[in-house]
């Protein structure tokens, strides 16, 4: 693996593994802290506090050079080492100049961080560095600071999150920080403070980074004439100490070494910062904060424009622009500094010359068309003779401008070359260092302005070089990725910097694995790669590119005829990769999972798969120790195999079953029959074909001697699907087994409180106390409800009364339980029969105990299920001989038909519960409110497009295909709350759309009449995902050449309205038609000619042509029905166009949710979905094939979890719900610490993490911190989720109010603008957080004295107010109040005081006479009636010739318009003193200490 000083490990991987070891050897004898190695990216706070990790990246297996994607070439601009040094120093700064940038910012740093010591931080500066490590001594810098720690190593073993060893004990290890000056060629000497933990490498790196030495590539550090070693560290260097000089040295170069430095240059040289990030490549993606805030953030208070663009404006959603989503900055313009850099054409350098020391030719061009031929040699570059036609390899005379560096040269031989390059690197540097570092995973842009595609010779050498496949740090061999991802998951784990090694060496190379089989896959559907089986079908070949295993997603030898056939084997790899991720969660040690990717491209899936060792080298049916490679005719198990599942299984609730097979042998699976067992040559056991893992879904299984319950039937289920694989998610087992327990824990404390009563009975004979008791046990019956615990209709119990009914039944049980060890033996039989009857009630699997788990294989028709064999039964009995004694009755294996049972009833849960409970919270006034007001960090609740929607689906556990059904409650709540205002909620004229642009609903005089939001958005995915589901096989039977026109044809047929679609005529390229003399008619005749070429292609197989929107909306329709079970109402299912018209959806917005699901990438213009009376020309459709610019692939992989930093965020949270916010902070900035060293730079857990840190600083009054800290989080947000994300969204909503609260007036404006225009692409108008955007820009408008503008706002905020919170709630009561302060600002004192009265009205209902907020608001109302007064006179005046003198409006303060701010965004905060505020810190820190002594015990 290659490291940037040119050093490479072994091929040979289990030299990798062992300098992996040796390299993170150093960390385990003697930990280091502060500035973590070169791969990982230590984000600091906006003082410059270096976030010190817990750990060290390593030398280089993992990564050196830090570039998270992978790339094997040092670049620069790579900006990990600036924030490891701490240079985003924007507190009050803002971004750092660059002139700042290249000074020794660490000591600043350090200095920065003495004096602002408002809040302690665990992110210490480089003078006093500190670090975690596991010892058995019992030493803490502080008590405070240990306990907070163990509380959450024990948080993380409650929820099987972390599992550190219980010996561990943590302290500090402190490390002085040392200055050294660099010395290097042709710069200025500077100094940096470094630790002396840090190694030689990171001072590579920083030097690769720095703007005037970022051209060296090939040089070596040298102390007093002494080498340096790349892997030391700098405290076991002798003589090195404070002062001392370290200078670089020029070293020789090789051929790789050039060519390395070659392609450093020529990253250095791109003139454009979006090409990658646009064309998907290089892990570079898309962010516009600076381009959307001016790159204001530094502080200043300027007022300027605050006009909103018209777009946004509320009530003009109907006209949204496209083109602001990617809001460019005009000023900069591609930076060109060379016409071409190439590798010249006399390459290879000939023999004689190799002996002269030639190492290969380069080819410039420079802008002033001078063409210059270079020689590379082990010195440096130079001139040479040689042309285009003649070879002469001399240096040139009289100057050969030999130099070291490649960019030395130029600067010397081309004015423009040095003008130009001095401006590209400072716009460079002046970019921040979270816009330029690499995403972990390559994010995609669905709409791209048209690029120029600038010559390229490096580009295309490496596009079509001939080591395709090959990784250079690893010279002449592929990456065996299986040994590398099996590797690292086998690194020890007992301690906390093995974890974090392990888990940092995990996500490396799983991320470095998605991008080589995303790649491989692309090139696959391309056919750039040569199938091992080319002479099957194409739907059955079979590839292996860079030691991966590409397979198709279709049946190819009906395998899956009986499940489905393609569509089953479509959905198989996704089974399989939810079982994969399910297995590696659990991590068992011992067992081994594919590395597994599954990419859908160009209509096409694509499972790509790491390679068993020797595999390859025989027949499946020979290497299957484990399972079933016939769907259970032939059933083989193995005893390790059953050992390994059976840890795994109650984890997966999974239950071990028998099968019987052809040879009708009784097997033991603790599997699918499906799950296959793989023991490869290198002795380990993989298990794969993992997509049974979770119990069969009855609800989409139409089997013939299974019932359903009569509620389920009433709901038409069960439904025929398309296939048979379908599966409970984990998320909704987990679901069910919880819910079950706590009824089986109430039912058990019921029966148990009985037979209390029968010995009452038997000891006393007392009337009175049986008459108390019976009435006791009647009410904990009462308390049971019914027998899933929950209220089927929707109403579950409150979850405060339902736990403490839980915790009480537990106690019982224990009582009883614990007492009946001294009584007789038929008493005990009787406290057996309760806990068999709770059991039963519950369904257990068991009649002794509470035992839920499940047989994949129950509804498997090609399954023959089996009893166990009589020796497994006597010798289940024979173990359970000791319980028999304590029981009435020993455990025995279930029936198949209480399995079934129990199968049916989870699905029943699901439909019955599940689903009725998420629709409920979904339309519910929480669900609407911004997720910042409850909690500090936690999933995103804020559901805006389809997306967020499925992800909120998942994490309940509830299937996509039943989106169907939400739909349909979602709809029979729009009936009945119809019903109940006797309003229309349905728009139903389809044409009213004619002449907008978009062809959305216009809006109309009330938003009340439009349907609830949560139903725009279900429908909208509803529609996308079944348009995908017809797309897939329309573009497959695409050729090559007519992509584009094919897909702008579909788009056309989807979203067109108005004119009829006029069919796309196919023309080829390459036979174009003769010119002819006349004109313009013959021009008319030629493209007519070409038509009727077109349709007579069409005649002759060209079947996409003939799509129209009438067919294409009734195939939709078909698979919204087949696959989701749901059928618009009549009157609105005939055209797409009166159901956008009906349920309020935007067709920008539904094209988006295309896009993004099929990888299709569009121009950025502006679309007219309606077109009226065309011509019947091409021109005449919305979309033409110059619209579509790309396909990109859409990549399903497992996320690897850092486990030791959710167990500190949990307890983060537990401490700053209990408002213990200085804990909080200390635990928070430890997880953001472990994450780093885990993930990199970038990574969403980090911004969310990031988030939380800002609010939490926030709150504590630190506006400076909160704002850096949500600065990176949205820039975060932006690269890794989207620019048009909801969480982006979201980010952009909170950094406005911190951007306020810092006196940033007019960024503040402008972030909020920018998420308002987000919103609207991505759902419109109709959504609440649309109220809270429109009352903050409201807010903010009446404070810099734009009332009209502001009333608009607010009018638009109180609507939607009034829509999803309720007439009379104290959220609309403030939106009135608000109103009415902005219409007595412009004299409209009559509105002003309905307004008022409103909010004195609800205030009053809600909360009281006497409450504070009803005072104030009688107390407005008494001031806006005697101003109403004043005014009367004054226009009495008026009328008596006096005149009207100007009115007197005090703008409001900038601080009562943040405590509104703060209000309105969830925020209760008491405005105290400073002197205050440090009491009460005070106090809480002596509590902590008070309460430190009993918890130590």
């Amino acid at each position: 693996m290659k490291v940037t000083d040119g050093t490479e490990s072994q091929a040979n991987p289990e030299a990798s593994r062992k300098l992996l070891e040796q390299s993170a050897s150093p960390l385990l004898k003697d930990p280091r802290s502060g500035d973590i190695s070169p791969g990982i990216a230590n984000c600091t706070d906006t003082a410059g506090n270096s976030s010190g990790g817990e750990d060290h990246e390593l030398p280089d297996p993992v990564t050196a050079n830090g570039n998270l994607n992978g790339s094997v070439s040092p670049t620069v601009a790579s900006p990990i080492t600036e924030i490891i040094n701490g240079s985003l120093n924007t507190v009050e700064n803002g971004a750092t100049s660059d002139k700042e940038n290249t000074k020794p910012t660490r000591k600043a740093t350090s200095k920065k961080a003495k004096t602002s010591g408002k809040m302690p931080r665990s992110n210490r500066n480089s003078e006093e560095r500190s670090v975690k490590v596991t010892n058995g001594a019992n030493k803490s810098e502080t008590e405070e600071t240990d306990k907070a720690d163990n509380e959450s190593t024990s948080s993380g073993k409650e929820n099987g999150e972390c599992k550190p060893e219980q010996a561990e004990d943590v302290f500090y290890v402190h490390d002085a920080g040392l200055t050294i000056k660099i010395v290097a060629p042709g710069a200025e000497p500077f100094e940096i403070q470094v630790s002396s933990s840090e190694i030689v490498q990171e001072l590579h790196q920083l030097l690769m980074e720095r703007e005037d030495t970022c051209h060296r590539t090939c040089f070596s550090l040298q102390l007093d004439g002494t080498t340096l070693d790349n892997f030391a560290e700098l405290k076991s260097i002798p003589g090195l100490k404070d002062g001392s000089i370290i200078k670089v040295v020029e070293e020789p170069y090789t051929c790789r070494e050039s060519r390395i430095h070659v392609k450093h240059v020529r990253d250095l040289l791109k003139p454009s910062d979006w090409a990658d990030a646009y064309a998907g490549t290089d892990c570079a993606s898309l962010s516009f904060l600076n381009a959307v805030s001016g790159g204001d953030l530094s502080g200043k208070k300027r007022i300027v424009d605050c006009t909103p663009p018209e777009c946004i404006m509320p009530g003009t959603a109907n006209s949204l622009l496209l083109t602001p989503l990617h809001p460019l900055n005009k000023d900069h313009k591609p930076i060109s500094c060379l016409k071409v850099l190439a590798a010249s054409g006399w390459n290879p350098p000939p023999g004689f010359r190799k002996l002269h020391g030639d190492l290969m030719y380069l080819l410039i061009v420079t802008l002033e068309d001078k063409v210059c031929n270079i020689t590379a040699s082990p010195r440096g570059f130079y001139l040479n003779r040689s042309t285009m036609d003649s070879f002469d390899p001399l240096p040139a005379s009289p100057n050969n401008f030999l130099s070291h560096s490649l960019i030395e040269l130029l600067n010397q031989i081309s004015p423009a070359f040095r003008k130009n390059f001095i401006q590209l690197q400072k716009r460079r540097m002046s970019r921040h260092p979270f816009e330029r570092v690499a995403t972990p995973y390559q994010t995609y842009s669905w709409v791209s302005p048209s690029m120029q595609h600038n010559l390229d010779a490096i580009r295309a050498e490496e596009a079509f070089s001939s080591k395709l496949g090959y990784e250079e740090h690893i010279p002449g061999q592929t990456r065996d990725w299986n040994e590398e991802l099996q590797s690292t998951k086998e690194l020890p784990r007992s301690t906390l910097p093995e974890r974090l090694l392990r888990e940092r060496a995990i996500f490396k190379v799983h991320s470095d694995f998605v991008s080589a089989a995303s790649r491989g896959a692309v090139a696959v559907i391309d056919g750039n790669i040569m199938a091992i089986n080319p002479g099957e079908s194409h739907k059955m070949q079979m590839f292996i590119w860079s030691n991966i295993f590409f397979s198709l997603g279709f049946d190819v030898r009906d395998h899956y005829k009986e499940l489905g056939g393609d569509a089953a084997a479509h959905v198989a790899p996704r089974n399989d990769l939810q079982g994969v991720a399910a297995y590696n969660a659990i991590d068992l040690e011992g067992l081994y999972t594919l590395g597994t990717v599954v990419i859908d491209y160009r209509g096409y899936r694509v499972t790509a798969q790491s390679i068993i060792p020797g595999i390859l080298e025989r027949e499946q049916d020979q290497s299957v120790v484990y399972g079933s490679i016939d769907f259970g005719k032939t059933v083989v198990t193995s005893e390790k195999y059953l050992d390994l599942l059976k840890k795994a299984a109650p984890r997966l609730k999974v239950l071990p079953h028998y099968v019987s097979n052809d040879k009708e042998e009784i097997v033991e699976l603790c599997s699918s029959v499906e799950c296959k067992g793989i023991v490869g040559n290198d002795g380990r056991h993989y298990i794969l074909d993992l997509l049974r893992t979770f119990p069969p879904d009855v609800n989409f299984l139409q089997l013939p001697n299974v019932e359903l319950s009569e509620d389920i039937k009433e709901m038409n289920y069960p439904l025929e699907h398309p296939h048979k694989l379908c599966c409970l998610r984990q998320e909704l087992v987990d679901a069910f087994v919880e819910a079950r327990y706590m009824t089986f824990i109430k039912l058990a404390a019921y029966h148990l409180q009985q037979l209390g009563l029968k010995r009452q009975l038997t000891r006393e004979s007392s009337p009175s106390a049986v008459h108390q008791t019976t009435k006791a046990a009647s009410e904990s019956k009462e308390g049971t409800g019914n027998k899933d615990g929950v209220d089927l209709n929707g109403t579950p119990e409150s979850k405060e009364d339902d736990t403490s009914k839980v915790d009480s039944a537990k106690k019982m049980v224990e009582s009883l339980t614990s007492n009946n060890s001294t009584t007789e033996t038929n008493e005990e039989s009787t406290t057996a029969k309760a806990i068999r009857q709770a059991s039963a009630s519950v369904c257990s699997l068991s009649e002794t105990e509470f035992d839920i788990r499940f047989n994949p294989d129950i509804f498997s028709t090609s399954v023959t299920h089996a009893e166990p064999p009589a020796d497994t039964k006597s010798t289940e009995n024979e173990s359970n001989d000791s319980d028999a004694k304590e029981i009435a009755k020993p455990k025995k294996y279930p029936s198949l038909d209480l399995q079934t049972k129990l199968n049916k009833e989870a699905c029943e849960f699901l439909l019955l519960f599940q689903i009725p409970t998420f629709v409920r919270d979904i339309t519910a006034n929480s669900a609407c409110a911004l997720d910042s007001g409850s909690t500090f960090f936690g999933p995103n609740a804020l559901i805006m497009d389809g997306l967020t929607l499925s992800s909120a689906m998942h994490v309940r556990g509830i299937n996509i295909r039943y989106l169907g059904r939400i739909v349909y409650l979602l709809l029979e709540r729009e009936r009945i709350v119809k019903e109940n205002t006797n309003k229309v909620v349905i728009i139903s004229s389809p044409t009213s759309t004619n002449g907008t642009q978009n062809g959305t609903p216009p809006i109309v005089n009330s938003v009340q009449n439009l349907p609830h939001f949560m139903t725009t958005i279900a429908t909208t995915e509803l529609i996308a995902r079944s348009a995908k589901h017809v797309f897939n096989p329309y573009i497959q039977s695409v050729d090559v050449m007519n992509q584009s026109l094919a897909i702008s044809h579909f788009l056309n047929c989807f979203l067109m309205t108005g004119q009829p679609v006029v069919p796309p005529f196919v023309t080829d390229e390459l036979t174009p038609l003769k010119p002819t003399k006349g004109t313009r008619g013959n021009k008319s005749k030629q493209q007519n000619r070409g038509k009727q070429n077109g349709n007579a292609g069409c005649s002759n197989g060209i079947e996409w042509t003939a799509l129209s929107p009438a067919t294409l909306w009734e195939q939709i329709r078909g698979d919204i029905k087949s696959y989701y079970g749901f059928s618009f109402p009549e009157d609105v299912h005939e055209t797409l166009d009166t159901v956008v018209n009906s349920y309020g959806i935007q067709k920008i917005s539904l094209l988006r949710s295309f896009c993004l699901k099929t990888g299709i990438q569009i121009m950025l213009r502006e679309f007219q979905f309606t077109k009226l009376g065309g011509t019947g020309k091409l021109s005449g459709n919305t979309f033409t094939q110059e619209d579509i610019l790309n396909v990109f692939p859409i990549v399903k992989h497992i996320d690897p979890k850092a486990s030791d930093a959710y167990s500190f965020l949990g307890t983060a949270q537990n401490k700053m719900t209990s408002g213990f916010f200085r804990e909080g902070y200390e635990l928070l900035s430890e997880s953001l610490n472990l994450l780093n060293n885990v993930y990199g730079a970038m990574h969403p857990d980090i911004a969310l993490c990031l988030r939380s840190l800002a609010r939490l600083n926030y709150v504590m009054g630190e506006h400076a911190d909160a704002l850096a800290y949500q600065q990176k989080a949205l820039f975060m947000a932006e690269r890794l989720l989207g620019v048009d994300h909801p969480t982006t969204i979201l980010e952009y909503t909170h950094l406005s109010l911190y951007c306020f609260a810092n006196n940033q007036v007019t960024t503040a404006l402008k972030l909020l603008y920018r998420a308002r225009y987000l919103s609207l692409l991505v759902c419109g108008e109709n959504h609440p957080h649309i109220a809270l955007l429109d009352s903050n820009i409201g807010l903010i408008l009446h404070a810099v004295g734009e009332y009209e503008l502001s009333l608009k706002f607010l009018e638009k905020a109180l609507d939607l107010s009034k829509k999803y919170f309720g007439s009379r709630s104290l959220k609309t009561a403030v939106g009135h109040h608000l109103v009415a302060r902005t219409q007595s600002c412009i004299g409209d004192f009559r509105s002003a005081l309905m307004n008022e009265r409103e909010t004195y009205s609800i205030y009053k209902e809600q909360l009281g006479d006497m409450h504070e907020k009803t005072q104030e608001a009688s107390d407005c109302l008494a001031h806006l009636t005697q101003q109403a007064v004043v005014l009367q006179r004054k226009i009495n005046d008026m009328a008596h010739g006096k005149g009207l003198p100007p009115i007197q409006i005090q703008p409001p303060s900038m601080g009562s318009v943040l405590d509104m701010l703060n209000l309105i965004n969830g925020i209760l905060f008491m405005q105290i003193s400073q002197q205050d505020i440090e009491s009460f810190k005070a106090e809480l820190e002596q509590r902590a200490r008070e309460m430190s002594p009993p918890q130590a015990k």
